[in-house]
């Protein structure tokens, strides 16, 4: 299957780029700048070309991931030049204009489905992720693209283009004009936001953190979900006067008034124990992860770059607030704390027998007759650095004594030092190594 991505150089267009290349379709990109274009497309092992037209017209989907504001213009270009049975996609926060677009300009014989995928380009998978499509009809395609989504366990939801748009002024409207409302006070009290994190709770420094995740993001793309999405200015008029009410009830010390008003709102979300349940699990998987850091100094751990997906092996040597160090080959590596996840023992053990030499190893042990193999070979694989067990040979000849019998194991092991594990191991069975 042909996918083209229109604007598949960079952002969100660059991330579906990549997981469709790996999913095996043939992806064609496009994108202005020429140079960039052919290097990216090189590095993720797809077509690029710069004309729109070209890519469109010989795909079977066509993805649209350009700007809010020039996407009803891409559609006006590529519409009357898309084959017949193909399917037009786009992935904008703005579903009422780009509907409109892709109606009364895409021919006959071919279908469309706006989509807003619920997420950015700093994902790993789609798995949990929310994908809302708003289909003004449905055709062939509309099945296959829901029973892919779901085969990656995404979140389909599906919905009209003003519903879409009327929830999106609130999600990401309000929510976003909020957020860039208090980092740019920050910035104009000149706020040391780093000592700052010192003074406070978990939840200021987690808020923070969602704060710098929006405002860190494009900002030409952020102005055009506040401006293209034409709910959004009534609710950004009703948060102004919000702000203006308490800021009057603080004014003239109306405690009374200010505690009405709070605890009506707290009334009026869904589920307030929910809400509490699932930020305390925010705050604690940050602070556990510090506490399994702090517990493994001096210990061997593996930590995976959570974007690069690299993994790094070796004994924690030192954790600061924001770094940890670790030996790896004898070679100090200095990790952000914020972008590592810690392997738990069965993910280090996989990635060890994976990736490093393996050291062959025979040892024969006296047992009891009764003795079995496989449960001691199950055992045996268990342990840390052993990569694989298999039972050799098993002797009940004149050499060995009434009521035993020899068993020779062949263990593969990572760190020859797991030989003496081994052999404690089998001497706990009531065995006698030979």
């Amino acid at each position: 299957m042909q996918v083209a991505i229109i604007g598949g150089t960079r952002g969100l267009g660059n991330w579906i780029a990549n997981f469709l290349k790996e999913r095996g379709c043939d992806v064609i990109i496009t994108g202005r700048n020429s140079l960039m274009g052919m290097e990216i497309s090189e590095k993720i092992g797809v077509s690029y070309t710069s004309n729109n037209i070209e890519a469109a017209s010989g795909a079977d989907i066509v993805i649209l991931a350009v700007p809010i504001d020039v996407t009803p213009k891409i559609i006006m270009e590529v519409a009357p030049h898309l084959k017949e049975g193909s399917l037009l996609m786009d992935v904008t926060s703005v579903k009422e204009e780009p509907s409109r677009a892709m109606e009364e300009f895409i021919p006959d014989g071919v279908e469309f489905i706006p989509t807003h995928p619920m997420f950015g380009p700093r994902i790993k998978s789609l798995e949990g992720q929310v994908v809302v499509l708003t289909p003004l009809d449905k055709g062939k395609w509309y099945e296959k693209v829901n029973k892919f989504l779901e085969s990656e366990n995404a979140r389909v939801i599906e919905t009209t283009p003003q519903i879409h748009d009327q929830m999106m002024s609130i999600v990401q409207g309000l929510t976003h004009f909020a957020y860039i409302s208090i980092a740019v006070t920050l910035e104009r009290f000149q706020v040391d936001v780093k000592m700052s994190r010192k003074f406070a709770s978990p939840v200021y420094s987690l808020m923070l953190d969602m704060i710098a995740r929006i405002v860190s993001q494009n900002p030409y793309m952020y102005y055009s979900i506040q401006t293209q999405n034409h709910y959004v200015a009534e609710v950004h008029k009703q948060f102004s006067s919000t702000i203006d009410e308490l800021n009057d009830i603080l004014t003239h010390n109306n405690e009374e008034r200010f505690v009405e008003v709070m605890s009506s709102a707290a009334k009026y979300l869904d589920d307030l124990e929910a809400s509490l349940g699932r930020s305390d699990k925010a705050i604690s998987v940050l602070t556990e992860e510090i506490r399994i850091l702090k517990s493994s100094l001096g210990e061997e751990v593996g930590l995976r770059h959570i974007y690069s997906g690299r993994i790094h092996v070796g004994i924690l040597e030192e954790i600061t607030p924001n770094f940890v160090i670790i030996n790896s080959h004898n070679m100090l590596v200095k990790l952000k704390i914020s972008n590592i996840e810690i392997l738990n023992p069965k993910e280090l053990k996989l990635y060890k027998n994976e990736n490093y030499p393996r050291k062959i190893f025979d040892v024969s042990v006296i047992l009891p007759k009764d003795s079995n193999p496989e449960v001691i070979s199950s055992t045996i694989r268990t342990l840390n650095d052993v990569a694989d067990v298999y039972v050799e040979d098993v002797y009940q000849g004149s050499q060995i004594e009434s009521g035993m019998k020899s068993i020779t194991f062949r263990y593969h092991v990572i760190d020859v030092e797991a030989r003496t594990t081994v052999e404690k191991l089998l001497k706990g069975f009531g065995g006698i190594v030979r």
